[in-house]
């Protein structure tokens, strides 16, 4: 070096040298390209972004001088602010700068141009998952190996081989590790799991929460159920062709599909299994006067746990067929003129019976089988209809919908199934 003469340090020569480069093709028209030349140049882009990506990261690991400088919880905290990133992005690049010192064959195929940032996300945290007490030349052994694996695969595969990377370098010991990690992960499932209800004030609710995977798995298999069997919808095949309880029977997106399905598989679960509630079996109680319960378009109040809400006269004797349900008649002066009681319900071998006479949903050209249907009053509860295989029979949820919905009727046929005919 000269006397007098400052250089700068080989980083930052590389940084501006870089930023030269680019700022030459700055104005070039990639569209003019040859197709060999895109598809070369692609590639080699790629490679030089992990390469750059790896020198970054390098830099950010030891720059926790530049943030006690100015006062930063930490280098991506700083980072974060002096460059506009979003903090989580940049703490995320933090925690993968101070991983990879610790990871140096990922280090190294990053400086190749080998292993893309998301890549080695992957990998390091893969690694951070092993055991504690594994020898450190298994652990660069498994180091190795997915590195090696990054020419074939991308993030989301690396995901699954990084899970199973001891089958490989371990078998000896992979599935009791395998089982260990299991447990761990339905633990903090359960106990990290949360469901929350919030009433949107028009009629709906907004239910949201974080399952443990294997609850959801069975929730998805019942939601298949109800609203098989399965019809693409025309286009993209992502709907069905309808969702159980569907209440215009038109192709449904699953998303749709699956809300339906949902409510009708609160309509079939068993009162007499459900846990008792303040004392008393867990109910919901439905207040109307004698003349609303006789009149289509009424309304209704149910009684829950979450307080009191309004509903139509009609969906309330929907629900009386099938659900823990009290409806509480009241006269001229608000006296209670009936005060119903589960019994009104069809019971577990009068279900069984229906479902063995009907073997299906008795609505005309419905196929869905009768494991997966309600049982109907033909002349309802509430107008003194006996609970009897006589005044009962099995419909789907979206034609016991139609069966409550005033503005259809419900017409027997000679062969005993029953037709919906939307009024004029």
């Amino acid at each position: 070096m000269t006397a007098g003469v400052l250089t700068r340090h080989p980083v930052l020569e590389a940084a501006g040298q870089m930023r030269r480069v680019l700022g030459e093709v700055a104005d070039v028209e990639s569209l003019f390209m040859a197709t060999a030349d895109k598809e070369a140049a692609l590639r080699e882009l790629t490679r030089v972004e992990a390469q750059v990506a790896e020198l970054r990261l390098r830099v950010l690991a030891s720059a926790d001088d530049v943030a006690a400088v100015h006062g930063a919880r930490d280098a991506g905290a700083w980072i974060a602010h002096a460059t506009h990133t979003d903090p989580q992005t940049a703490r995320a690049d933090w925690r993968l700068a101070k991983a990879l010192e610790h990871r140096p064959v990922v280090a190294a195929g990053m400086r190749d141009g080998k292993v893309s940032a998301a890549q080695a996300r992957v990998i390091t945290l893969g690694l951070d998952e092993l055991p504690t007490d594994l020898g450190p030349e298994t652990v660069a052994g498994a180091e190795l190996t997915l590195v090696g694996y990054c020419a074939e695969f991308g993030p989301q595969d690396l995901r699954r081989l990084a899970r199973r990377i001891l089958d490989v370098v371990a078998p000896e010991i992979a599935d009791a590790e395998e089982g260990k990690k299991l447990q761990d992960e339905e633990r903090r499932a359960r106990e990290t799991a949360t469901l929350s209800l919030k009433d949107l004030g028009d009629g709906r609710t907004r239910l949201s929460g974080v399952l443990p995977t294997t609850v959801a798995n069975r929730l998805r298999t019942y939601l298949d159920a109800y609203t098989s069997p399965r019809q693409p919808a025309p286009g993209d095949g992502s709907g069905d062709r309808r969702g159980s309880g569907s209440s215009t029977g038109e192709f449904l997106p699953r998303h749709r599909a699956n809300a339906h399905a949902f409510e009708a598989l609160l309509d079939l679960i068993d009162p007499d299994r459900l846990p008792e509630h303040g004392g008393d079996a867990t109910t919901v109680i439905v207040t109307l006067s004698h003349e609303q319960l006789l009149t289509d378009l009424a309304t209704a109040i149910t009684l829950t746990g979450g307080g009191t809400e309004a509903i139509s006269a009609s969906e309330a004797r929907r629900l009386a067929c099938q659900a823990a349900i009290i409806p509480q008649v009241l006269g001229g002066r608000s006296e209670v003129l009936d005060q119903g009681r589960a019994q009104r319900l069809f019971t577990k071998a009068q279900r069984k019976a229906l479902k063995a006479r009907d073997r299906r949903c008795r609505a005309e050209g419905c196929t869905i089988p009768a494991a997966w249907t309600e049982a109907h009053h033909l002349q309802p509860w509430s107008h003194g209809g006996p609970t009897d295989l006589t005044n009962g029979v099995c419909l789907c949820s979206h034609h016991h919908h139609r069966a409550h919905d005033p503005t259809y009727t419900m017409q027997v046929l000679p062969n005993g199934d029953y037709r919906f005919t939307k009024r004029s």
